[in-house]
């Protein structure tokens, strides 16, 4: 509360510094300027809605993953695993695949404040060029090149259950021919999650109530550094360098309570204790040839990206005496390694048309190791379990794009992908496989008129499991179950195809239709050990065939002279699961489901010329994913006002988060042997403070590459 005080304190003082500054120098302040924004906050093109947030007041308060949470098609489950349309997505930044995914992604965005964005582009048919198993997110951050050294310094306070503090440093210096940008970040964050569980098993009609806290408390630093230089008007080479590293400590406390036949048999509690240290170093060495005049492009990349995670858990579990009943520690040292060569290479192909080749060499070896000591009922026992994934995944692409009689836009792409991989367990192989794969894709964009166009788009997806799921240690978790992988997991093929009707670059409607003829989620098992039957959660292969139906509209509107803009989006989702759940028996769930959702973001600039800017964000979706059933709909906002002091370069910033609904999940996700229900809270909510001091001139320019691609995928 004393640093919460001391922010205020700050951020009022720095208000009236900057304000007296401003009254003492009139002679020589500028007068106040209306930006007018070129583009329309969220653009809708045939394979992807762009997300502009470049000078939007959206920006102000928040953090990079603050603003992917925003972004229209975006929803992040209750793992924090990012989706686009309800589907899993690769994320790439600055169009280069991003070394993070999960838990680790998300502290990293986190350390990126939002201030660096330009804008987040969810392309939901990705062009052969993209590492994609299903929809993409491409988040495109500054790039400055004007003269000398330039950058801000930006100080977050934000207050939901606990204080938690951001704070972050950008620079960039350019001379010449030579481009250097750095960011360095910190974080120290504290979040709450509250959990009730209801798990009713078929057998007996059993039933168990759990509820757990849980406390994550997280100091992580990052840096950044992009080194880019010009050898002439052609050829470019340059190193990005990431750094992250998460020094995390997560307690939990939960309560468990088992009834048969609505009379209680027994009650557990258990705390789990967990500390982690987590170094994760990207490399990546480019070199590019650009021909600006015959549209030529030849990117080379090499990367050498390492993670490790070091960490222990201390798991303790009581019986309803406070007995302890089972004690358990475990020690791990994750380690992986990752070596990466890709090729891109661009080029006109005849009037109208671009061809498109390119490949990629990628290495994996990651190592799981756990030292673990239990006692249970009072028998003491030790052990060591090594798990090693080791893969080689290869693949080709070429993409062919043309345009007719300027009005048909065509894209037709081709991906192979060869994934070679073995996995070893305590020294011994327990799986080997390989297998080759086509990935089509395809777009076709019609203009009837200037301003009346339809497009169609059409892809094949594969989603390969991550190697941790293939891990079958088992682990205790924090909702009172234990959890492990499976070895035997499959891949998952998708197909989407899609229609997208435009009507004056303003309104958009489209149709998607999805269908895939199996797939891997969570599912439960129970097994008896030292007299006490365990819960434990895996993921598992589910046959049958699962059909998506979508429909939605959106319109993106400026009123008031530019100064308001007004994007709104409303979709339906139908899904039949009918098929899925008869050959997975899964048949006390609904074969059908169906719900609505939408979103909106409104900003409003220069509010009465005193250089206010306004925003505010709302979002209903429901969430369903395979055998996971939502019970209710998801409610999000978020409201900000920004001032800004042109002459001293200072902008100010007050955030309200969910203010008036605190976020939860609720969810049912059913299994052969149960019906498991579980309801979240997340701390997702509050208010934030934020100071933001530029230096420098503050130009900047888009991360672009060629015409085909910034144009690709239709009207903006």
């Amino acid at each position: 509360m004393k640093l919460l005080f001391s922010s205020l304190g700050l951020l009022s003082t720095t208000l009236l510094l900057a304000q007296s500054t401003q009254d003492t120098i009139k002679s020589k302040e500028i007068e106040s300027v209306t930006l007018i924004a070129k583009k329309p906050t969220v653009q809708s093109k045939a394979d992807r809605t762009v997300f502009n947030v470049e000078n939007t007041s959206v920006l102000a308060g928040n953090t990079t993953w603050d603003i992917v949470r925003m972004t229209p098609l975006v929803s992040i489950d209750n793992n924090d695993n990012v989706r686009a349309e309800g589907e899993s997505v690769t994320v790439y930044i600055n169009d280069r695949k991003s070394v993070f995914t999960g838990k680790e992604l998300k502290e990293y965005l986190k350390t990126i404040p939002a201030d660096n964005l330009i804008k987040i582009e969810v392309i939901t048919s990705p062009s052969s060029r993209y590492e994609a198993s299903g929809s993409v997110i491409n988040i495109v951050l500054k790039k400055r090149d004007d003269e000398g050294l330039k950058g801000s310094i930006s100080l977050t306070n934000n207050q939901n259950t606990k204080n938690s503090q951001y704070g972050s440093l950008n620079l960039n210096y350019h001379k010449k021919n030579f481009t250097q940008t750095f960011t360095g970040s910190y974080s120290d964050n504290v979040f709450i999650t509250k959990t009730s569980s209801r798990n009713t098993f078929y057998a007996d009609n059993s039933v168990s109530t759990i509820d757990s806290k849980s406390t994550y408390t997280g100091r992580n630093p990052s840096l950044s550094s992009t080194s880019e230089f010009e050898l002439n008007d052609k050829n470019n080479i340059g190193l990005v360098v990431e750094y992250f590293r998460g020094n995390r400590t997560s307690e939990s406390a939960s309560f468990e309570n088992n009834y048969l036949n609505d009379v209680l048999l027994n009650s557990f509690s258990q705390d789990i204790l967990g500390r982690t240290n987590s170094n994760t170093l990207g490399t990546n060495l480019f070199y590019k040839y650009y021909d600006k005049q015959k549209n030529k492009i030849l990117d080379v990349n090499l990367g050498i990206n390492y993670d490790s995670e070091k960490g222990t858990t201390d798991f303790t579990r009581k019986d309803q005496s406070e007995v302890i009943t089972d004690l358990r520690n475990f020690a791990n040292y994750n380690q992986n390694r990752n070596y990466f060569v890709k090729v891109d290479y661009t080029s006109p192909l005849g009037k109208g048309g671009s061809f498109e080749v390119g490949g990629k060499i990628n290495f994996n070896n990651n190592v799981i190791p756990n030292d673990y000591f239990v006692i249970t009922e009072n028998i003491p026992s030790a052990n060591v379990n090594q798990f090693q994934y080791t893969e080689n995944l290869n693949s080709l692409y070429a993409n062919f794009s043309k345009t007719f009689f300027e009005k048909l836009e065509t894209r037709v792409g081709l991906r192979y992908e060869y994934i070679d991989y073995k996995i070893r367990q305590n020294g011994n192989e327990t799986r080997r496989d390989s297998y080759g794969t086509l990935l089509p894709n395809l777009l076709v964009k019609y203009a009837f008129t200037p301003n009346y166009d339809l497009s169609l788009t059409y892809n094949h997806n594969l989603w390969r499991p991550w190697y941790s799921e293939f891990n079958d240690f088992e682990m205790p978790g924090n909702n009172g179950f234990f959890y492990k992988g499976n070895v035997n997991l499959l891949p998952n093929p998708s197909d989407r195809i899609g229609l997208k009707f435009g009507l004056y670059k303003k309104y958009f409607l489209s149709a998607r239709y999805t269908f895939t003829d199996q797939d891997y989620w969570t599912s439960y098992t129970q097994e008896t050990r030292n007299n006490r039957l365990e819960t434990i959660s895996f993921p598992d292969n589910f046959k049958g065939k699962v059909e998506k139906f979508y429909l939605s509209a959106s319109t993106n509107q400026n009123f008031i002279k530019n100064k308001l803009n007004v994007n709104l989006s409303l979709g339906w989702s139908y899904t039949d699961n009918s098929d899925f759940n008869t050959r997975n028996k899964l048949d006390r769930t609904n074969n059908y489901l169906n719900f609505f959702s939408g979103s909106t973001n409104l900003s409003y600039t220069n509010l009465f010329n005193k250089n206010i800017n306004l925003s505010a964000w709302m979002s209903v979706d429901n969430q369903n994913y395979g055998n996971s059933v939502a019970n209710q709909y998801n409610f999000f906002h978020n409201i900000s006002v920004t001032k800004i002091f042109p002459v001293s370069q200072i902008e100010t910033s007050l955030q309200l988060m969910n203010i008036f609904k605190r976020p939860s999940m609720n969810t049912t996700t059913f299994s052969p042997i149960g019906s498991f229900q579980s309801t979240n809270k997340w701390d997702w909510f509050g208010f934030s403070l934020t100071f933001v001091k530029r230096f420098g001139n503050q130009k900047v320019k888009e991360n672009t590459k060629t015409d085909v691609e910034k144009n690709s995928g239709g009207s903006k």
